[in-house]
């Protein structure tokens, strides 16, 4: 039986097969903010304009780059790059040789396993253009640079931070 395609090292994928890696949670979809002094990265839950904050996904994948030019863009001469992607993501997960976890939908069969795990900023963030007007350190949270104690893999469980 051939090895799944999300098995093979990144750099054998096709496009198709490395967007389908993605596993839509949105978390590389939020804001955040660089100390200036540290260079440390905070998460916020305000989302790009583009999110659609009751799925996680993006209202307008195909043409994001024309829309928000500083969109993420994620390749293989990038992914080693984006220390700050989330720890649940495939494409850092992959490049470091670690397994897709259980929920992501590509072994699930599941778009929705992702929600379901915990791991999905799905219900959980605002788009900034509809963000309340508030002091940019109030939008400050922990849990998108987390794993969810519901997401994470069976040698990853014991004690944990809860998110």
């Amino acid at each position: 039986m051939p090895e799944p395609f999300w098995e093979r090292p990144l750099a054998t994928l096709d496009e198709a097969q490395w967007e389908a890696l993605c596993d839509g949670c949105g978390r590389c979809c939020l804001h955040k903010l660089e100390d200036e002094d540290s260079g440390a990265l905070a998460h916020t839950w305000l989302a790009c304009r583009l999110l659609d904050c009751a799925t996680g996904r993006c209202s307008d994948y195909p043409t994001r780059h024309r829309q928000v030019p500083d969109c993420l863009r994620v390749t293989l001469e990038t992914v080693a790059e984006y220390e700050w992607l989330p720890p649940t993501c495939a494409y850092r997960l992959r490049h470091r040789g670690v397994p897709l976890p259980d929920w992501h939908p590509l072994i699930s069969g599941d778009p929705d396993s992702v929600r379901a795990a915990g791991v999905s900023v799905a219900g959980r963030v605002v788009r900034e253009d509809e963000a309340p007007d508030l002091p940019l350190e109030d939008f400050i949270v922990d849990w998108p640079g987390q794993w969810p104690r519901s997401a994470r893999p069976a040698a990853r469980r014991g004690p944990a931070k809860p998110c």
